[in-house]
């Protein structure tokens, strides 16, 4: 925990590229790459972190070139 919360008495908000997609956005409008989130964590869900990464690959390669548009 930091001495000074700079964050809060500057008001800005530095951690919002961190937070997932599937966070309450404005306005009710679901983020760009909602639906490769959604199915990343629905393959994931259940199982191991290890087994995870093997068997998600896909679907986490798709929601990562969602959010950084590498191969567009």
């Amino acid at each position: 925990m930091p001495f000074w919360d700079l964050q809060q008495q500057l008001g800005i908000d530095v951690d919002r590229f961190l937070l997932r997609q599937t966070m309450p956005q404005p306005y009710k409008i679901a983020g760009a790459c909602h639906a490769f989130e959604r199915e990343w964590v629905e393959c994931g869900h259940g199982l191991g972190q290890t087994r995870a990464r093997r068997e998600c690959q896909p679907e986490y390669e798709d929601f990562m070139e969602c959010m950084h548009r590498t191969k567009l």
